[in-house]
């Protein structure tokens, strides 16, 4: 295990500059996860760290050593890919141990190494099959043991789970979570799905544009992000955005309100109030209804569409009209040209 440590990291391709000046800590143990939209330069940082991508400008360290001229394989961090990229002609086992070939490490350790893992993922059984033999989440499986046997400082993952049906994203999220709590491991995870983020990590990192826009706890980003663009990326469904001229004028508005404000509410802070409370109100577009909740998609008199999270379906239908409140430390104020945190 180590810590990872990335200094004004940078990264251009001829004069384009996609990575612009990154600063990371990293600790040791820490499951930690890089999301964004796609282009935001989550995974060139990762492959930064693997050796994959040449560095252009800045740092990166594994524990105590700076690796930007230090090869992949000397590394000591382990990478599972998104596409699996197992050998289709060699059995789950000779998967797991080539790696460990190549190092010339002795036989019997290899095979200790590799039962040990297998036992871990729960595929031991699946050892002597062909990887065209195996479900898309038994081949995730067989592919994190191949990392799980190197033995890594650092577990380097690159969307893991994107090619992977619904529930078995589900399942094998949490059998990467278990694995984590088992090794103790320092784990990286790019993904540009926010619920996995959420759910997985114990720090995220948010991208744009090759920077950083904030790092914290999954709850810290929830409850407080640093801006618009993570307010509406961290949550699901994304955080409603209202105008001044949207408000009805209810009390329970922030005082910071101004009329150069966004002001943010997430669908499940919206609450179904009477008229004399109300701070916005809509009419029904749609409703979805997705048993223990629905999801009423509104629109107010100005154009603006928001969203209501509530624990059963409205009382009144389509083209129907409904007034919401919520709860002033609920609320969240940005800057409408900066979209900076008021």
């Amino acid at each position: 295990m180590a810590n990872v440590t990335i200094r004004g990291v940078r990264k251009s391709y001829g004069d384009v500059q996609v990575m612009h000046g990154v600063d990371l800590d990293i600790d040791d143990g820490e499951f930690v996860v890089f999301v964004g939209p796609s282009g935001c330069g989550k995974s060139t940082l990762l492959r930064m760290i693997a050796g994959l991508e040449d560095i252009s400008d800045g740092t990166v360290s594994i524990g105590d050593r700076v690796v930007n001229d230090v090869a992949p394989s000397k590394r000591e961090v382990a990478m599972v890919f998104q596409t699996y990229a197992l050998y289709p002609h060699m059995t789950v086992y000779k998967n797991m141990a080539f790696g460990l070939k190549q190092a010339k490490t002795p036989q019997d350790e290899i095979d200790r190494r590799v039962r040990a893992a297998a036992e871990v993922l729960q595929i031991t059984d699946y050892l002597e099959r062909s990887p065209r033999n195996l479900s898309g989440g038994q081949r995730q499986r067989v592919a994190i043991g191949r990392a799980i046997v190197r033995d890594p400082e650092v577990f380097l993952f690159d969307e893991p789970l994107s090619n992977l049906d619904a529930s078995l994203r589900v399942q094998t999220r949490l059998e990467i979570a278990r694995l984590h709590r088992r090794l103790g491991s320092t784990m990286i995870y790019v993904t540009h799905d926010q619920v996995e983020a959420m759910t997985l990590a114990d720090k995220i990192v948010v991208l744009r544009d090759g920077r950083v826009e904030q790092v914290g706890s999954p709850i810290d980003l929830y409850e407080r992000p640093a801006n618009s663009f993570v307010a509406q990326f961290i949550g699901s469904p994304k955080m409603n955005f209202f105008s001044n001229t949207d408000a009805l004028g209810g009390t329970g508005l922030p005082s910071t309100v101004s009329d150069a404000s966004l002001i943010g509410i997430r669908p499940e802070h919206l609450e179904v109030c009477e008229t004399k409370d109300a701070l916005f109100a809509g009419k029904i577009e749609l409703i979805e209804q997705l048993g223990e909740y629905a999801l009423v998609h509104m629109v107010t008199s100005n154009g603006t569409e928001f969203i209501a999270k509530t624990d059963k379906p409205p009382s009144v239908g389509v083209d129907g009209s409904l007034r919401f409140k919520a709860q002033s430390e609920l609320i969240h104020v940005f800057d409408a040209d900066s979209g900076l945190r008021v």
